[in-house]
């Protein structure tokens, strides 16, 4: 069996130490490597039929989980699993909430990693030991992913550039359509979000990653 991975990691060490654990898998495979957000939006575009993706939120230019609701939305047929330096049950609690296949800790031994990672491969969710996953105890987090789960993926885009500073025109730009069709889908983001202004909208998607900045443009 001929599999595709995508390694999604900033750290060059850690992608090596990822690809060492996919090469002691059985058959035959082939590793995609992204260093930053930008990276692994493309590599998912370019093999929107890869067996797995391991994704690092904590990467250059990523958008956190509103990144994580961006490519679920784009491509859900590819198990995302995140490769995250925390196991805060709460953050794997929102992870999963998201569309997540998977949570492993970059603590992980390689034996754990790599039963990990066949588990996902077998359609398994993919939780780490002795995590107990607590109903997200903020209500405006929970209304917030609920929300956003009725979000187009076009719409969920122009949400994640939202967070990021961007104007409408700047939006428009990157998308290669009118600003006019931009405003549009502002609107419905802040109607679906229960929200009032384009401030609000980011304030809201910031409290899905603690210790982020709303206001700190990227």
């Amino acid at each position: 069996m001929n599999r595709i991975f995508i390694v999604a990691d900033d750290h060059p060490l850690f992608r090596g130490a990822l690809k060492e654990i996919l090469g002691s898998l059985p058959g035959e495979h082939r590793v995609v490597e992204a260093a930053d957000f930008d990276g692994a939006a493309t590599a998912l575009a370019a093999h929107p039929d890869a067996d797995l993706m391991l994704l690092d939120l904590n990467m250059p230019g990523a958008d956190g989980f509103a990144g994580l609701a961006l490519m679920r939305a784009e491509h859900a047929g590819v198990p995302i699993a995140i490769v995250s330096g925390s196991a805060d049950a709460k953050l794997i609690r929102r992870a999963l909430d998201l569309g997540a296949s998977g949570y492993i800790p970059k603590s992980s031994g390689f034996d754990e990693i790599r039963d990990a990672i066949a588990a996902l491969l077998a359609g398994d969710v993919y939780l780490p030991a002795h995590v107990d996953l607590e109903v997200e105890a903020d209500p405006e987090v929970a209304q917030l992913i609920e929300r956003m789960r009725s979000l187009t993926p076009q719409q969920t885009r122009v949400l994640t550039m939202l967070g990021r500073g961007l104007l409408n025109k700047q939006i428009a730009y990157e998308l290669g359509i009118s600003e006019a069709t931009i405003k549009a889908h502002v609107s419905a983001v802040l109607q679906k979000l229960g929200v009032d202004s384009r401030t609000q909208a980011v304030i809201r998607l910031a409290k899905l990653d603690p210790g982020k900045d709303p206001g700190a443009a990227r």
